[in-house]
């Protein structure tokens, strides 16, 4: 049986590699955009490299919810019928040994991709339970509103400090019984949005990607 360990070196390294791809398409959109709605010829539009990127993202993130998540013997202390390998998914992964929850290994992916500072993206949330993933600006309030109401994503143009971005919030949805059940029991949770109850295929929140354009 693969340890949980080795698991996460492979989607890590999977996740890298898909990085690595939408790193190369972003230099392009970035140079031959000037931060506008058209491209030179042979140019990427920011929005469509925000696209690639998310499908990475969602892509990697519901395989990993899917096949590992939904897999472990155990949810947050609590056994899972149909889980066949021996590992828990929990929030106190790394003092327990065990594997981290899919948001916690989102984040783990967003803080490798942002060191060389190409490009950025977190998850933010109306119901959030991390403070970190709640809405920091008027611009990701404005956003993480949108998609709540329409279930489409939200993209535009932003300034900050100086720098001009392509920024786009795709919603984030309840994938697997895993991710309810999770936000569902979860003690903050319970506190804070006692009548907010989570269902298969809701949204639950939003990802952020931030483009930074040169030449704005």
């Amino acid at each position: 049986m693969i340890s949980a360990n080795r698991q996460i070196r492979r989607f890590r390294q999977r996740t890298l590699g898909l990085f690595a791809l939408a790193i190369v398409i972003c230099f392009t959109a970035v140079a031959c955009s000037g931060g506008g709605a058209q491209t030179q010829a042979g140019g990427v539009q920011p929005e469509l490299v925000a696209d690639y990127i998310h499908t990475a993202l969602a892509s990697d993130r519901t395989a990993y919810t899917k096949h590992v998540v939904n897999r472990a013997k155990k949810l947050e202390g609590k056994p899972k019928d149909d889980g066949v390998l021996e590992i828990e998914a929990t929030e106190g992964w790394e003092q327990t040994n065990g594997i981290p929850l899919p948001a916690q290994m989102f984040r783990l992916g967003s803080e490798i991709a942002s060191e060389d500072g190409t490009f950025t993206y977190n998850l933010i949330s109306s119901w959030y339970i991390n403070d970190n993933q709640g809405p920091k600006s008027d611009f990701e309030q404005t956003a993480i509103e949108q998609v709540n109401e329409t279930g489409e994503p939200y993209k535009e143009y932003q300034e900050v400090g100086g720098q001009k971005y392509f920024s786009a919030l795709y919603p984030d949805k309840a994938v697997a019984e895993a991710c309810v059940t999770c936000h569902n029991t979860h003690p903050i949770h319970k506190e804070r949005y006692p009548d907010k109850v989570f269902k298969l295929d809701d949204v639950m929140g939003g990802i952020m990607i931030n483009i930074p354009l040169e030449g704005a």
